[in-house]
C-alpha cells in the first residue's frame, strides 16, 4: 500500500465538504475520484499532498515513497524555454555527464597508476549512467513534448509567454518525466486534444508507480481507472473496476435503495391499515394482536428517502417548428488565417434528425466551421447554405452570446421579453439559478455557471437545428448526463464539436473528423469510429460499410410470460377471497350485535329456552369469528 487516508473531514465556514473520508491505495493502482463540482475533489487531493491541513484524520505514506501533484492551474513565469523546464529533470544526469566528460580528459594525461583509478570510476560512472536511462533522455523528452501537443518549433518557446493551457502541459510533462511513486492529477485533459489524451492514456496504463486522477473525462476515465472512489453529500465510497462499471453499480444501488425504499413505505402502510382494521373489530384478541403489530412496526429502523443528485436540474430541448429535410449544405469550403490554410474543398451535408460530431486535434479549424455557419466567421471560398424552415440555436464555448455586463435574469428577459418574471423565475431554477442567483452579473460566474445559462437560453430558443461548440466544458458528470439525456430526446438536427469521446459516444449518429484538411464521414458513434480507424490503419483490411443490428434477446419477464400469468391469477383470487372474508365478518359481526340486542329485550331476557338458543348462536359466532379473523390477517398479509 502506498498511501491510506482515514477519516479525513473538513469543513469551511463551518461548511462541511468532507466528513470521515476514508481510502486507500495500493502501490500500481490507477484510481479516479469523481463527484459533482464541490463535492471537495480538489480539497481531498490537496489535503493528501499537504497543501491543506485536514480537520481531522490521517494521510499517510509509505516510507520512501514520493508524490507528485498536477494542479488544474498553472502559474509559472520562468524565462526558461519550454524544453529547458523539462531538461531541469534530468540535471543528476547533465552533472553525471559531466563527470564523464572530466574522467575522459584526466584518463588522456593520467600516469599508469592514475589510470588504473580512473578506469575504475568511469565505469561506475558510465554504467549509472546507462541504468538511469541516460543515452535516452533527450528522445524521451522530446516524446513526452510531441506526446502532449507540442511541435518541435515550440521548444524553444519561453513559459512566461505561453497560454495557461500551455503552461499546464509543460506541468503535466515534467511530471511525467519525474517519475514519482504516486501522480495526482486534477483535470489532466482539459487542455488537451484527442490525440493527446490517447497519448497520455497510454502512457499512464504503462506507468510503473500509482496514479489518482480527478478528471470529468469518462472515456479517459474507462481507459484507466480500475478503482473509482466517489465523493457524494461529505461521504467517500470505493468501487473496484473503470467508469462505466462504477456508473452501473452506482445504479444498481440506486435502483436497489429505491425499491428497498419504496417497499418498506408499502409494508409500513400495509401494517398500520392491518392494525386499524384489528382495532375496529373491537375484540380483546384482536386488540392485542394490534398492539403486539404497533410493537414490532415501533422497533423497525425507517429508511430515508433516496435522494436524487442533481434531480432539480431538467433540460428539455424541443422544436417549435420541424425543418424541412435537408438541413445544411457546405460546397468547396475554405479558410485560412495568415499565411495558414485551415482547410480547402471541404464538403458535407446534414439531414433533418441527425446527431453530428466534428472530431479532430486543436488548431484545425474544427470552431471555425461553426462560426462560419452561423455567419460570425466568412469563408474564403465555398457556399454554407440552410435549408427551408431553419432555425439555428448556437452554444459557443467562449460564450461570446452571453453578455457580461447583464444579470442572469436580464440575460434571459432581454432576449425573450414575452416571458413572465416567474416564467424567467422557473427556467432558471431548472440550472440552479435560484433566489438571489438570478441577479448575479453574466461576468462574475463561472465557466460552468456561464455554460448553464447558454444551455438555458438554448432551451428557451426552441429551434430545430443546435450548433455546439465544447458544449460539456465545465460542466461536472451529473450536468453531462443531463445533457445527454436531453440532447438523446431532441428530435430536431444537432452539429457540434467536442472532445469529450464519451459524450460524443452516447449522443452522435454521425462522426466527421477533420485531419490534413481533410473531412472523413463516419456512419456512427464514438466507438464505431475507433473500430473503422483500427480497420483503415490494418494492412490488407476488407472494410465493410454494413452494419449488422443485432436482435437483443427477449427479457426473462417475455420468456416467463405464462409464470407471470398464473402469478396474476393467483394475486386475484387472494383478493377475491379477502373479500368475500370481510363480508362475512362484516356479516356475522353485525348478527352477534343483534343477538346482544334480543338477549336485552323485556320479552327475551326472561325466556330460558329463547336465550339458551341464542346464546348458542352468539358463541357458534364467535367461533367462526376468531377463524376468520385469522384467515383475513393471512391473506392480508399479500
Amino acid at each position: 500500500m502506498i498511501l491510506s487516508c482515514q477519516n479525513i473531514t473538513k469543513a469551511f465556514n463551518e461548511k462541511m465538504i468532507l466528513n470521515q473520508v476514508s481510502f486507500h491505495i495500493e502501490d500500481y493502482d490507477k484510481a479516479a475520484i469523481v463527484g459533482i463540482n464541490g463535492a471537495g475533489k480538489s480539497t481531498l487531493l490537496n489535503i493528501v499532498t499537504g497543501k491543506l491541513s485536514a480537520d481531522e484524520g490521517l494521510v499517510t505514506v509509505s516510507k520512501g515513497k514520493t508524490i507528485g501533484y498536477l494542479e488544474q492551474h498553472q502559474d509559472v513565469n520562468s524565462p526558461r524555454t519550454i524544453y529547458e523546464e523539462l531538461l531541469s529533470v534530468k540535471q543528476h544526469l547533465l552533472t553525471l555527464e559531466e563527470k564523464i566528460r572530466e574522467t575522459e580528459k584526466s584518463m588522456k594525461q593520467a600516469t599508469d597508476e592514475e589510470l588504473e583509478q580512473l578506469l575504475n570510476s568511469y565505469s561506475l560512472l558510465t554504467h549509472q549512467y546507462e541504468s538511469e536511462n541516460g543515452y535516452a533522455y533527450k528522445s524521451e523528452i522530446t516524446g513526452v513534448l510531441k506526446g502532449l501537443g507540442f511541435c518541435e518549433e515550440d521548444f524553444t518557446k519561453p513559459l512566461n509567454t505561453l497560454s495557461g493551457g500551455q503552461k499546464t502541459r509543460v506541468a503535466l510533462g515534467r511530471l511525467l518525466l519525474l517519475k514519482p511513486d504516486l501522480i495526482l492529477l486534477d483535470e489532466p485533459t482539459n487542455h488537451l486534444d484527442m490525440s493527446s489524451i490517447s497519448w497520455l492514456e497510454t502512457y499512464l496504463l504503462n506507468y510503473k508507480g500509482a496514479v489518482i486522477i480527478v478528471s470529468h473525462d469518462r472515456f479517459f476515465l474507462d481507459r484507466i481507472a480500475n478503482k473509482v472512489i466517489e465523493l457524494d453529500n461529505t461521504k467517500a465510497t470505493s468501487f473496484s473496476g473503470n467508469y462505466s462499471a462504477y456508473a452501473e453499480k452506482k445504479e444498481q444501488l440506486r435502483i436497489a435503495a429505491w425499491n428497498a425504499y419504496m417497499n418498506q413505505q408499502r409494508e409500513l402502510k400495509h401494517q398500520q391499515e392491518v392494525i386499524d382494521k384489528l382495532r375496529s373489530f373491537n375484540r380483546e384478541k384482536s386488540i392485542k394482536r394490534a398492539e403486539s403489530r404497533e410493537k414490532m412496526l415501533d422497533k423497525i429502523e425507517v429508511l430515508e428517502k433516496p435522494t436524487e443528485v442533481r434531480s432539480d436540474m431538467k433540460i428539455t430541448l424541443e422544436p417549435v417548428v420541424q425543418s424541412g429535410n435537408d438541413v445544411l449544405s457546405v460546397k468547396d469550403l475554405a479558410k485560412s488565417f495568415d499565411s495558414t490554410s485551415l482547410f480547402e474543398h471541404l464538403n458535407f451535408e446534414i439531414k433533418r434528425g441527425e446527431h453530428v460530431a466534428i472530431i479532430g486535434d486543436n488548431g484545425t479549424g474544427k470552431t471555425t466551421i461553426l462560426k462560419m455557419i452561423n455567419e460570425l466567421t466568412h469563408p474564403d471560398n465555398g457556399t454554407i447554405s440552410l435549408g427551408s424552415n431553419v432555425h439555428i440555436g448556437y452554444y459557443d464555448q467562449e460564450h461570446h452570446v452571453l453578455h457580461m455586463e447583464k444579470t442572469l435574469f436580464e440575460e434571459i428577459s432581454d432576449d425573450y421579453p414575452y416571458l413572465t418574471n416567474t416564467q424567467i423565475r422557473n427556467t432558471l431554477a431548472a440550472f440552479l439559478f435560484t433566489g438571489d442567483d438570478v441577479f448575479k452579473r453574466i461576468g462574475d460566474l463561472s465557466g460552468g455557471e456561464r455554460g448553464r445559462v447558454s444551455l438555458a437560453k438554448l432551451m428557451l430558443s426552441e429551434s430545430n437545428f443546435l450548433i455546439l461548440d465544447e458544449p460539456t466544458n465545465h460542466l461536472d458528470i451529473t450536468s453531462k448526463e443531463i445533457l445527454e439525456s436531453a440532447i438523446n430526446g431532441y428530435t430536431g438536427t444537432v452539429l457540434y464539436v467536442s472532445h469529450d469521446r464519451y459524450f460524443i459516444n452516447k449522443t452522435a449518429s454521425r462522426i466527421l473528423e477533420l485531419n490534413n484538411q481533410v473531412l472523413t464521414n463516419y456512419l456512427g458513434n464514438y466507438d464505431y469510429y475507433l473500430e473503422k480507424k483500427q480497420e483503415l490503419s490494418a494492412p490488407s483490411s476488407e472494410t465493410s460499410d454494413t452494419v449488422t443490428t443485432v436482435k437483443e434477446p427477449e427479457t426473462a419477464a417475455a420468456l416467463d410470460w405464462k409464470a407471470q400469468k398464473e402469478e396474476q391469477a393467483r394475486l386475484r383470487k387472494k383478493e377475491n377471497d379477502l373479500k368475500k372474508t370481510e363480508a362475512e365478518i362484516e356479516s356475522l359481526e353485525t348478527r352477534s350485535s343483534e343477538i346482544d340486542e334480543l338477549m336485552a329485550a323485556p320479552d327475551i331476557c326472561t325466556d330460558v329456552a329463547k336465550l339458551q338458543e341464542l346464546s348458542k348462536e352468539k358463541e357458534q359466532i364467535t367461533e367462526k369469528l376468531t377463524i376468520l379473523y385469522e384467515k383475513w390477517e393471512e391473506l392480508s398479509e399479500d
